[in-house]
């Protein structure tokens, strides 16, 4: 039986699901999520392989128009993933509204590769919404397969899959059989800490905040990792480290429970928060978080 590989990239709009659609395709928590907007800020590879195929999914953060360096540069994840996508998921939701971003439809309706349209949520939706739904995006996109879905609840994933297996092409594996993601232990951990403050914090903080694991020591028993949060003013250090920091301890436990559960490893979690005023805008700062090549 001929082998089939080939990369499916998932792109969408904020907050329809595509974190936890390819989380539950993969098998694997990789991509964080959580209930607010811009949560996936990367791209992100999570492999599925079998006997006679590999899926290579990525994950990307959700369509807006960028107000700043970080948005633009998360775009162009977008758009990278758009133009090298063997199959494209395109996620939208049975909450938001249908020509949001429109532009991005256009550009699936250009495209030579096959697309598949999931429309996510529907378990907190109505049939006769659904199908409504449905029919309005056979018409706009009318060389896709649209199907109806509920991520969260694990619903019609099969379908989704088969439908992925038809249309990868014939082609050997791209990576090794026994990988899953192409991202490293410290990205992880610091995903992880990035998760545990949209969670926990509120307004504007978690969107001023970004992750770097500066060291990451591996023990046959235990992870020894230091993190450093930066922040974009005093008054955010305040608020993370807060009174006493108990803050940033609650923070740090959450984050070192996710991290052991996670890593199947004991973690000792030092975190530390740093003002840097500019590093949405800095092209060398965005450089060195690893949004610009």
């Amino acid at each position: 039986m001929a082998h089939r590989s080939g990369f499916v990239n998932i792109i969408g709009n904020p907050n329809v699901g595509k974190s936890t659609l390819m989380n539950a395709l993969v098998g694997e928590k990789l991509s964080i999520v959580t209930s607010k907007a811009q949560t996936t800020r990367h791209r992100i590879m999570g492999i599925v392989n079998g006997e006679d195929f590999q899926i290579v999914y990525s994950d990307t953060p959700g369509i807006l128009k960028p107000n700043y360096r970080l948005q633009q540069n998360m775009m162009n994840f977008v758009d990278g993933a758009i133009g090298d996508a063997d199959i494209v998921l395109y996620v939208t939701d049975t909450v938001e509204k249908p020509d949001k971003n429109g532009e991005y439809v256009e550009k699936l309706r250009r495209l030579t590769c096959p697309v598949i349209l999931i429309v996510n949520k529907i378990d907190i939706s109505t049939q006769d919404k659904v199908v409504a739904l449905m029919d309005y995006w056979k018409q706009e996109l009318p060389d896709a397969l649209v199907i109806p879905a509920s991520a969260q609840e694990r619903f019609n994933l099969d379908s989704i899959f088969a439908a992925i297996l038809e249309r990868l092409p014939v082609c050997p594996p791209w990576y090794d059989k026994d990988a899953f993601t192409d991202r490293s232990l410290r990205f992880f951990a610091s995903e992880i800490i990035r998760e545990k403050i949209l969670e926990n914090y509120t307004q504007e903080i978690p969107y001023s905040c970004e992750v770097v694991v500066e060291a990451f020591k591996e023990g046959a028993e235990l992870y020894e990792i230091s993190a450093v949060i930066y922040v974009m003013r005093d008054s955010q250090k305040g608020i993370l480290i807060g009174k006493g920091g108990t803050a940033l301890k609650r923070l740090g436990t959450r984050a070192r429970l996710e991290m052991e559960d996670f890593f199947q490893k004991k973690v000792y979690l030092s975190l530390f928060v740093k003002v840097d005023p500019d590093w949405r805008e800095s092209r060398r700062e965005l450089r060195k978080f690893g949004y610009e090549d």
